[in-house]
């Protein structure tokens, strides 16, 4: 009898086995899943080769989305829109169209996760690594819904609140999907979830010389956010207001600084909550905006995508065409002279 360790249950195998024998015999597709023995992370290609042992601590985890299964109704279809898009941006030598990037938690389902990026148009989605339910393989998984083939996975480290937990969890990402583009935030505390920027700085760090390409959920202060491109994070991403709030760009004056210094892209990420704040984003001159609750908590998701879509990128064309200046009194659009 061995007594192991399995995502904090106890568990009991009669006989010695494998990670590849167990994983079979729970019902686990090894392809979607990446696992962690005694926080040492285990290379899909030795699961046959790694017995288990009395005393292991076995983390198996997966991406995951928004939302319980539910009774599949959402909001109106998603139509076609026509974008009008001529340019494109970059990061970490990746070229995208959509400027926008959109969350994958809080859907009622992932049918909905699905319909509603498809509405946005976005190319890429943010997924958190959570536990895999080894009692109940079958549930659905995000992969089942969006597939990673077609649309840049982002994995982040939501709900870590150390550097160390963050470096462990994005170690288990690349390893579940071989990606190394990723999105770093490190909480500083529930009630806010304001980044903790010391742990943030001491993860970016790790995680650069592990050859992870970094876009880091950060404060508004120009000064941190410079020492994280320095650093060489590839995408600098302060929140305009904080999570989930709705509460849209509070400091547009600090955004635009780091947009001016920045020889990265700089995403909005977090605060928006319609589609006006995403064009506000847009039109100080942002590379993206990265936003979750504003479409996943709107009474129309899909239509919300939607919304958010063209919003971006109504932004991004004013940005370009450049706004009127503001004045301080009336200038008639027809000329005064000649009036009868």
């Amino acid at each position: 009898m061995i007594t192991l360790t399995v995502n904090g249950d106890p568990t009991r195998l009669e006989t010695p086995s494998s990670i590849a024998v167990f994983l079979k015999d729970k019902g686990i597709d090894p392809t979607k899943v990446a696992v962690e023995r005694n926080r040492e992370i285990v290379p899909r290609s030795t699961y046959d080769a790694v017995f288990l042992e009395n005393g292991d601590a076995l983390e198996v985890v997966h991406f995951i989305g928004g939302g319980d299964v539910g009774d599949g109704s959402t909001g109106e279809e998603a139509g076609t829109v026509s974008s009008g898009r001529d340019e494109t941006w970059t990061v970490a030598g990746r070229t995208f169209q959509s400027r926008l990037i959109v969350g994958t938690g809080k859907y009622r389902n992932f049918e909905q996760t699905a319909r509603a990026v498809e509405a946005s148009g976005a190319e890429i989605v943010t997924v958190a690594v959570r536990r895999v339910n080894v009692s109940d393989p079958n549930q659905p998984m995000l992969v089942d819904y969006v597939d990673p083939e077609k649309i840049t996975y982002l994995p982040n480290t939501a709900g870590c609140f150390t550097a160390d937990d963050a470096v462990r969890t994005l170690r288990l990402a690349r390893e579940a999907g071989g990606w190394d583009l990723v999105k770093l935030e490190v909480l500083g505390d529930q009630k806010t979830l304001y980044p903790d920027m010391t742990e943030t700085l001491a993860a970016a760090d790790v995680l650069i010389r592990d050859g992870f390409k970094v876009m880091v959920y950060c404060s508004d202060d120009p000064i941190l956010a410079k020492r994280l491109e320095d650093m060489g994070c590839v995408a600098i991403m302060p929140l305009g207001a904080p999570i989930g709030s709705g509460l849209g760009i509070q400091n547009p004056v600090q955004i635009r600084l780091l947009i001016e210094q920045a020889r990265v892209p700089v995403l909005v990420d977090a605060g928006v909550g319609t589609a006006s704040d995403a064009t506000i984003a847009m039109e100080l001159g942002c590379d993206g905006v990265l936003m979750n609750t504003a479409i996943a908590e709107a009474s129309d998701p899909v239509r919300m995508g939607r919304a958010m879509r063209l919003a971006v990128e109504a932004g991004r064309e004013a940005y370009l065409a450049g706004r009127m200046a503001k004045k301080r009194y009336a200038d008639p659009s027809s000329p005064l002279a000649g009036l009868i």
